[in-house]
């Protein structure tokens, strides 16, 4: 099979972290757009890219692209395409559109025409007039941007963010992709402590210790493309292998999860087992206002809440009131903290370092980046040198 165009989708703002991702993963022909990475790979990146993709929302692969301005432009686009190369006899494909400053602006019509367009190119093939389609699903989607038109199918099935850990969650929950993207953006590393304040379903602090201890996030699950003719089962068999021998469990990472509220923390305990790292995080009920370690130069990284969450402003302030305090006694650490609060700066009583533009789902927020000072000097693989008052912090 030759190389595969595939298109790793990423909420806004977060597509460079993706392809850094993909770089990691030795993908290193990539090109960003918005909303997306686009990367030439072979057959075996439909199992690794789903494995390890952390921050990515799913995985397609673009059977074709073209101009169309016109129902019939597309429908013979579309026909025009290798289907009998991706689609078997017995395939389910149903399909999905959007499109946006186009002159085809009926999202109905679209993925009618698509359908039909696809099916006939499939007789061509096959021999016959009617498709069971009791076979692999294959979700179309059909994405027009101002009169370009892209066919994707979704390797992924459900979203990547769905790791398998999560069975229940809280009120408002982070997705994981988005946690993941935080802790990769704040640049922590193993041999740092880490807190979230406001833990929730602990959402953070399981990716934080998932990346810490090299566990593929999609390790626990199963994707649409492992039933697809097109892969075969030693390409998903082998990758699951190296996501296996790729683990490396840290006991006592130093990442703690605090959240006022104790339904939470059982939560958060449960989804960190079912995770298969509940050894490496410490949940503690605790108001913010209480948050204290013994440890320097860690990292607060939180998601407050806000919103549907609380019931008016004055209770937000007086949580990033809190937060600022809290923060102000441990005065070695950085904090990240997303949040669409436009008072943050003000009431942690600095400018941040650095900002970035961020949706938590459909709200858009910042994530505000406070640094503290760097550590004096690094001794060893893991250990911090420092003065006799602070305390040394070593992952076992």
């Amino acid at each position: 099979m030759q190389d595969i165009r595939y298109i790793a989708t990423a909420a806004f703002g977060l597509e460079a972290i993706v392809a850094y991702e993909l770089k990691q993963l030795g993908y290193t022909e990539v090109k960003v757009e918005n909303g997306r990475v686009a990367f030439l790979a072979g057959a075996d990146a439909a199992a690794r890219c789903n494995l390890w993709l952390r921050s990515a929302d799913r995985l397609l692969i673009e059977v074709g692209r073209f101009s169309a301005r016109s129902f019939d432009e597309l429908f013979e686009g579309t026909r025009a395409l290798p289907w009998q190369d991706w689609l078997p006899k017995n395939a389910r494909f149903p399909v999905n559109g959007k499109t946006i400053k186009s002159q085809l602006y009926s999202v109905s019509d679209c993925q009618a025409i698509v359908k039909k367009a696809t099916v006939e190119k499939l007789k061509q093939s096959y021999p016959q007039k009617w498709f069971a389609e009791d076979g692999p699903l294959y979700q179309l989607e059909v994405s027009i941007l101002e009169d370009n038109v892209s066919i994707t199918m979704d390797c992924s099935g459900a979203g990547l963010h769905k790791r398998g850990y999560r069975k229940e969650q809280g009120e408002a929950p982070l997705k994981e992709t988005l946690a993941a993207a935080m802790v990769s953006l704040s640049r922590w590393k193993k041999d740092r402590p880490l807190i979230d304040p406001f833990c929730g379903s602990g959402t953070i602090a399981i990716e934080a210790a998932m990346i810490a201890c090299n566990i593929a996030p999609g390790l626990r699950r199963s994707f649409d493309a492992e039933h697809w003719p097109q892969f075969s089962p030693r390409i998903w068999s082998e990758a699951r292998q190296e996501a296996l021998d790729s683990v490396k469990i840290y006991n006592d990472l130093g990442i703690e999860g605090f959240d006022i509220d104790r339904s939470c923390i059982k939560l958060a305990r449960s989804n960190a087992l079912r995770a298969g790292i509940a050894k490496q995080i410490s949940f503690r009920t605790g108001a913010v206002r209480e948050l204290k370690s013994p440890f320097h130069y860690g990292y607060l990284i939180c998601n407050p809440p806000y919103g549907e969450r609380l019931l008016d402003d004055k209770q937000i302030k007086s949580v990033y009131q809190d937060l600022a305090k809290a923060w102000a006694q441990l005065n070695t650490w950085s904090a990240y903290i997303l949040t669409p609060y436009q008072g943050l700066e003000k009431v942690m009583g600095r400018k941040a370092d650095k900002r970035r533009k961020l949706f938590n789902g459909r709200i858009p927020c910042t994530f505000y980046q406070f640094y503290g000072p760097r550590p004096e000097q690094i001794k060893g693989p893991f250990a911090m040198q420092m003065d006799q008052s602070q305390k040394v912090f070593t992952p076992r």
